[in-house]
């Protein structure tokens, strides 16, 4: 899939790809291209229904709604309504035989009934292999960027009525979600960093080939400890909540440290400016496996110069000089906002936030299907 939903040409394209191949024994289409496995994988998914009367396969019904969440439907009314106008030779496609679409009472004990965490495993595992398609055509050696980070959907509330927040871990490149989990009420983001990413290793990411960025919440003596176990890279940023750590790096001479990258944007009626000095890690710093530290500064003026606002952050890496020469860092600590654009995408394409979509498992479910 991967379609944007202005592009999606109504999601009949993708859900086309998925019903276009052989039929296995269970009346599913074998897995012949990359959204047909998709289909066959949602059939590990358990379904929450009971088994009598049992007609739509949780599968298909998981991929029409997912093929319609593509094309921008956004509730169970429009789910339906969208797999309505499915013509009838993709239906019996997917099913195998002739078939009418699920109604939106089928397709609403199937998505509020199914293993949330099930669907989440599939949809992460299936674009983590798309994201490692991509990086192998590009350069195979290169260190895959995953940036990690929490969403509250604030239009969604659990059976207790809590509201869902997530923890997901998406690529750089192209904003792939590779896997997310359910934070919940009564614990926070930082437990839950760890078995985020053995998730997305126990689904064929090779965390020894990537560097993973965080916010400041994760700059966390075990998250350190554990990609350093794993292999992997971190870029973390430092603040007030690692008091001691804070303090030594801003105690550093960078008066006297070059500006090693500097860039320069301009635009929306803005000039803005960027540098960043780099430091190997000093002796005794309180913080496990760094071996380099950095100060970036961003300044925005008007186009007459007049400065508007100016932002300092200070942060460590475990990174060597290379790969994690001063471009690389710049760009990893750049990029790494990024997966904040695509909490934007899914707050304003999908109203994730508007969501009314809140019981038993239905809010994870359709979180998992919008990062499609």
């Amino acid at each position: 899939m991967l379609l944007h939903p202005a592009i999606a040409d109504s999601g009949f394209a993708a859900l086309d790809a998925v019903a276009s191949c052989p039929a296995t024994a269970d009346g599913l289409p074998a897995p012949a291209v990359m959204c047909p496995e998709l289909l066959q994988q949602f059939a590990e998914v358990s379904d929450g229904r009971c088994d009598q009367g049992r007609v739509h396969p949780v599968a298909v019904v998981l991929a029409l709604c997912a093929a319609a969440v593509v094309a921008g439907m956004r509730s169970f009314t429009a789910i339906a309504g969208w797999a309505g106008d499915v013509p009838a030779e993709l239906l019996a496609q997917l099913y195998g035989q002739s078939a009418q679409a699920p109604s939106k009472a089928t397709i609403w004990r199937v998505v509020t009934g199914a293993d949330a965490t099930a669907v989440d495993a599939v949809i992460g595992a299936w674009l983590a292999r798309q994201s490692a398609a991509r990086e192998s055509d590009t350069d195979p050696s290169a260190l895959v960027a995953i940036a990690v980070d929490g969403k509250t959907v604030r239009g969604a509330t659990d059976i207790e009525g809590n509201q869902v927040h997530l923890l997901a871990a998406a690529t750089h490149t192209d904003a792939l979600v590779l896997g997310q989990v359910d934070v919940g009420a009564k614990t926070n983001e930082i437990p839950m960093f760890a078995p985020l990413l053995d998730r997305l290793a126990s689904t064929g990411v090779d965390l020894t080939q990537a560097v993973i960025t965080a916010d400041a919440l994760h700059t966390q003596r075990a998250h350190a400890e554990y990609l350093h176990e794993r292999g992997a890279g971190f870029v973390f940023t430092v603040k007030q909540n690692q008091p001691t750590l804070f303090a030594a790096l801003d105690a550093l001479a960078w008066a006297e440290v070059p500006i090693a990258v500097r860039d320069i944007d301009t635009g929306h009626g803005r000039v803005t400016t960027r540098t960043i000095q780099v430091l190997p890690a000093p002796a005794n710093l309180p913080f496990p496996h760094v071996n380099q530290v950095w100060l970036v500064e961003r300044y925005t003026a008007d186009l007459a110069g007049t400065p508007l606002s100016a932002v300092a952050a200070l942060g460590v890496t475990n990174l060597p000089a290379q790969p994690g020469t001063p471009r690389r860092l710049a760009t990893l600590i750049r990029q790494h906002w990024g997966i904040e654009s695509l909490h934007w995408l899914r707050d304003t394409l999908y109203r994730e936030d508007n969501s009314t979509v809140h019981t038993r498992s239905g809010p994870r479910v359709m979180a998992a299907l919008r990062i499609l």
